[in-house]
């Protein structure tokens, strides 16, 4: 996968407006999902971040467990 200019797409998600851009959410909401623990997110230098892949991962799974009741 690649953006406009034709550079690869990095896993990784460096910060709340980031990852709110990815997620199509407000970075407030990604701030209220993270300190609740509800997004696998992690910081790093005191900066929010976290992986397309694991994000990926984690919304598969919210899905399959709600299909499963």
């Amino acid at each position: 996968m690649s953006d406009a200019h034709n550079e690869p797409v990095s896993d990784l998600l460096y910060g709340v407006a980031a990852i709110a851009k990815h997620l199509q959410l407000t970075p407030k909401q990604v701030y209220h999902l993270h300190d609740k623990g509800d997004l696998p997110t992690f910081k790093t230098g005191g900066t929010v971040c976290a992986r397309r892949s694991t994000l990926a991962k984690h919304f598969a799974a919210q899905e399959a467990a709600a299909r499963n009741g």
